[in-house]
């Protein structure tokens, strides 16, 4: 079946809003929903529906899926209150929020779901982050009428990226960097590849009921990241390495300042282990993912902190 209506949620974010543009790129009708219509600002330019409405609303989210062929979900949330077995924006977000949606789809008989999870998702995880992804897994799963794929991405890198931007950022900033579990691995994968992956299997039989997880070519350590992006803006920090004791600390004095943190201890838990691959990519993904090298110089050397989408998210928030 060719999935042609697709039904787009969190597609105002960062991964979102480069998957918006694929989808219209190759054809497909797109409807995005947003709790604000302004967060969507910088999509409108794109030939697409942008539609406000509350995602925890049943009837609000069940008229937004109807007539869909495919629903694709990218919500989640890095930082949360703390709870058992997580706090409540993770159990929110990360498990309420797919357990209405495939309801929703199995409601107005869309039968095909595409679910963005994290790699390392699992219910007796070490960190809330991981368990709440784990569950939201389930809750996917559990809908036995819906063709659904599940894609589990490491650390996702790009132009409005929140990952290597920061830390090019905080270079930028201090000449000092206290910098938490330095040897963490990760396996960063390019936000086009993700999107590429997406795409290609919304009309893939073969990718019902798969979980896939993603990847670029090579593992790095944080550190060794962290140090690649001082050496493209030409302003490498000094990195302090921080023994885990003293990384918990500064994550829970982050985790008392206003705003967003720059790290929690839920993070930290989740950094315990490696997000890297478990094995290759699948074949039927037909990828051949872009490494950091590639394409982090061209927007990390530019020495701006926002790229064309962020800029008009915050003119469109003004």
């Amino acid at each position: 079946m060719r999935h042609q209506s697709i039904a787009l949620i969190g597609g105002s974010g960062f991964i979102g809003s480069h998957l918006a543009n694929a989808l219209v790129a190759a054809g497909k009708t797109v409807r995005v929903a947003t709790r604000r219509r302004s967060h969507a600002g910088h999509l409108t330019m794109l030939p697409l529906d942008v539609i406000e409405l509350d995602l925890f609303d049943p009837v609000e989210l069940a008229r937004f899926v109807e007539g869909a062929d495919a629903v694709v979900n990218l919500v989640g949330t890095l930082h949360g209150r703390r709870g058992t077995p997580y706090g409540p924006e993770f159990a929110k977000l990360h498990v309420e929020l797919p357990a209405k949606i495939a309801a929703a789809c199995e409601g107005k008989g869309v039968h095909r779901l595409v679910h963005l999870s994290a790699i390392n998702a699992d219910s007796n995880g070490p960190s809330m982050y991981l368990r709440s992804k784990g569950d939201g897994e389930k809750a996917v799963l559990a809908a036995a009428q819906l063709a659904s794929t599940i894609f589990r991405p490491s650390v996702v890198f790009g132009p409005e990226d929140q990952f290597l931007n920061t830390f090019a950022a905080l270079q930028r900033l201090f000449p000092v960097l206290p910098l938490a579990k330095p040897d963490a691995k990760f396996q960063p994968v390019y936000v086009g590849d993700v999107v590429k992956a997406i795409v290609g299997t919304l009309d893939l039989d073969a990718a019902h009921g798969r979980t896939y997880e993603l990847g670029g070519p090579t593992v790095y350590t944080l550190e060794a990241l962290v140090r690649y992006c001082g050496e493209l803006i030409g302003r490498q920090a000094r990195i302090v390495r921080l023994p885990d004791a003293f990384a918990y600390m500064q994550a829970l004095s982050f985790e008392t300042l206003p705003g967003k943190p720059l790290i929690t201890r839920d993070n930290l838990d989740s950094m315990s282990r490696d997000a890297v691959l478990s094995g290759p990519l699948a074949a039927e993904l037909n990828l051949e993912p872009v490494a950091v090298e590639a394409i982090a110089p061209a927007y990390l050397n530019e020495g701006s902190l926002r790229s064309r989408f962020s800029a008009l998210r915050a003119t469109a928030r003004r």
